[in-house]
């Protein structure tokens, strides 16, 4: 799945060199997901892109056959919704989480990603691209044997930073080995594409 998301915006494909990340392709398919159907103008007010730069998206997701373009607007094709499908069982949720003792910044977003946990060392490669994204930092947590640990921080979040662990235990369903990043920002995108490229690190 990562392979095929890197390739859809590498310069070997043709047309050209893309002004796109392979987060706004990400991001694309959840609008798509979301409201089933989009025009491309309300997508580029969605995506914060440029009409040249979402044409273009929307024609690298169409070669791929992920969307169907219509005057009406894009849809997923079948192929999009099982690759959105696929994007969804690695990374089940992310969202908006509200301030704690771990959040530093006026937007903050929180990630799983699936059984990653093992991919963590001490969670500076997420807070360092999540960062090389826009936003200003990251938190990575680890669900290991029914607690919430923050690597070489605290084995126990619950009792280290309970507002935290109250809230996220509320927002995300999580699995032993699953991995949740907290992504703080100044703007809602930063925090969710710094979400998605912490997540990427550990995909």
């Amino acid at each position: 799945m990562k392979g095929f998301f890197e390739d859809l915006i590498s310069s070997g494909m043709p047309g050209p060199r893309p002004s796109f990340s392979v987060f706004d392709i990400v991001k694309t398919l959840m609008i798509l997901a979301e409201f089933g159907s989009i025009g491309r103008g309300k997508l580029s007010e969605k995506l914060s892109l440029g009409g040249g730069a979402v044409r273009t998206l929307l024609s690298r997701l169409s070669e791929a056959g992920l969307i169907s373009i219509s005057r009406s607007g894009c849809t997923l094709t079948e192929e999009g919704k099982r690759l959105y499908r696929e994007v969804k069982r690695v990374i089940p949720k992310m969202c908006r989480i509200g301030p704690n003792e771990l959040t530093f910044a006026e937007y903050n977003v929180i990630v799983q990603v699936r059984g990653g946990a093992e991919k963590v060392r001490k969670g500076i490669e997420q807070r360092d691209a999540a960062v090389r994204a826009g936003a200003k930092g990251a938190v990575t947590l680890i669900y290991r044997n029914n607690k919430l640990i923050m690597p070489a921080i605290t084995k126990d979040v619950s009792k280290s930073y309970p507002v935290a662990y109250q809230q996220i235990i509320d927002i995300v369903d999580l699995d032993e080995e699953d991995v949740a990043i907290i992504v703080c920002a100044d703007d809602p995108k930063s925090a969710e594409y710094g979400a998605l490229a912490a997540a990427w690190t550990i995909i």
